[in-house]
């Protein structure tokens, strides 16, 4: 038998309630969620949908540490520990381990969409891209969307500045869009003024959970930070922009 601890209740009030169950070898803790409610908890509330680690529904904290519960083996627990599951903490709970993260899409949205140069088509219609810019940009297009990052990111979790900061999913998604060489749009004031890349202090702890082992730190914020420091804090280019102008500038990006 194992003893677990999971949270039911909603945003206002809840609880940790205890439960045991008998775990089979090569279970997950999705599935031991899933047995308790079978067996004991019919109205437990918890999302889930691919159980293959592919689409982000399940995140939960596990003993205080954000994971998705369909790629966290029981094995890894001590047979007399206590396992708690409770939701995200950095989103509103809905009900018992289902959080609301409608939040995220609405950043989604603030996003100025990829728009590519037509003059870049060859002469058959088509764009052309170098297998090194290609390389550069896909790392960010294997995010799940599981929102484990935006949960630790103490900007949102500790101090909860959702109307300043946009959260690390959403700095590579600017940086996927600002590093595609076909694209014209110019978004990095909006990304200085709007989303708030100045908040991040880089601890990269969004990159530590990421189950996708995308280096949210290392190759999309800091190169993100440094395309608005150039912009607005590097004098020669400040110099420069007063001298050509914002439009001329953007010919010749980071």
């Amino acid at each position: 038998m194992r003893y677990f601890k999971l949270f039911r209740g909603n945003n206002s009030e809840g609880e940790m309630k205890d439960y045991r169950i008998e775990v089979e070898k090569g279970m997950v803790v999705l599935d031991a969620i899933l047995r308790i409610q079978a067996e004991q908890e019919n109205d437990l509330a918890v999302r889930w949908n691919c159980k293959a680690g592919k689409c982000g529904s399940c995140s939960v904290e596990i003993n205080g540490k954000p994971k998705l519960s369909c790629m966290t083996r029981m094995n890894e627990y001590d047979n007399d520990e206590t396992i708690s599951i409770r939701p995200l903490k950095t989103f509103p709970v809905m009900r018992d381990l289902v959080t609301d993260v409608s939040w995220n899409f609405i950043q989604n949205k603030k996003i100025a969409p990829f728009k590519p140069d037509p003059s870049q088509k060859d002469k058959n219609g088509n764009y052309r891209m170098t297998q090194e810019d290609v390389d550069r940009i896909q790392e960010f297009r294997k995010c799940i969307e599981c929102y484990l990052c935006q949960n630790v990111c103490h900007v949102l979790r500790d101090h909860d500045k959702r109307n300043k900061f946009i959260g690390p999913r959403f700095l590579i998604c600017l940086a996927s869009l600002e590093m595609h060489p076909l694209d014209t749009t110019d978004r990095i004031p909006d990304i200085k003024n709007d989303f708030g890349t100045g908040m991040c202090n880089i601890t990269k702890c969004c990159t530590d959970v990421c189950p996708e082992h995308i280096q949210l730190t290392d190759n999309g914020i800091i190169p993100l930070k440094e395309r608005v420091v150039d912009r607005y804090y590097d004098p020669l280019k400040w110099i420069w922009r007063k001298l050509v102008g914002e439009k001329i500038l953007r010919l010749f990006p980071s």
